[in-house]
């Protein structure tokens, strides 16, 4: 099932989609959409469950309530595995095989599917110049990378078959502050540039604003308030989002 962005206006929906793990619910009768091409980021803190509905989206986690719709259409566990082959997923720390060099990371699912050694080498490139990526890091294993680098790696990885669609899980969570960032203006630059449906999970609601217009944060798996962040600053739906705001600072205030 392909995320096609001139099929449907919504790439990706939630209807009233619930995921409990025990007694606790991860998600709580969550209903969102994501139109195609736009960028959206799930805010909240731990255990919000932020991380369980890109998840959920991709298939890796099914629904104990409600359903998921891909391109309008009800994503059926038959279709998962095509799915999750035409979207790019980006966990933080990259998730590389220490195995394998850069490129045999970035190699795998491609070979599986049938591309040639040439056509893997060629769109290895391509990515190296949209990431700023050494050249010669393709061909160190993830040990002699830097974290940084393994980073752009695994974006390579989640960009090499040209999904429709791109779910990162705190793709700089795990990195110093100077490198990430030098790789916020890049991620935000490939964004911009690929226009792809783009759902970035964060805790850091100034790296949410910077990834995207739309900023959506969660509350122990419900939806507190979906909007810009001036909404959240200004027009916050009920006191938890200015205790969540106001909590932060990395908004450009200095703590008094």
């Amino acid at each position: 099932m392909p995320i096609n962005p001139n099929a449907s206006p919504e790439a990706f929906e939630l209807h009233d989609v619930s995921k409990r793990y025990g007694s606790l619910a991860a998600l709580d009768q969550v209903s969102l959409g994501f139109p195609a091409g736009s960028a959206t980021a799930l805010i909240g803190s731990s255990g919000s469950g932020k991380s369980t509905l890109l998840r959920v989206l991709l298939g890796l986690e099914w629904p104990d309530q409600g359903h998921v719709k891909v391109d309008g259409h009800v994503l059926e566990r038959t279709q998962v595995l095509e799915l999750r082959r035409r979207v790019g997923y980006v966990i933080q720390d990259g998730g590389l095989f220490p195995h394998l060099t850069a490129l045999g990371n970035l190699a795998l699912l491609p070979h599986h599917l049938g591309w040639g050694r040439d056509r893997i080498r060629a769109r290895a490139e391509e990515l190296v110049a949209l990431t700023h990526l050494p050249p010669s890091a393709l061909d160190r294993y993830p040990a002699e990378l830097s974290g940084g680098q393994r980073q752009r790696v695994a974006l390579m990885r989640g960009l090499m078959l040209d999904p429709g669609a791109l779910l990162l899980d705190e793709p700089l969570g795990a990195l110093d502050p100077i490198v990430r960032h030098e790789l916020q203006d890049e991620l935000k630059h490939i964004f911009d540039q690929l226009g792809k449906t783009v759902i970035v999970v964060t805790h850091d609601i100034a790296e949410a604003a910077w990834f995207a217009d739309r900023i959506v944060l969660m509350r122990q798996g419900r939806v507190v308030q979906d909007g810009c962040l001036d909404d959240l600053r200004l027009r916050p739906a009920d006191p938890f989002v200015t205790r969540f705001v106001e909590a932060q600072r990395t908004l450009g205030e200095s703590p008094a």
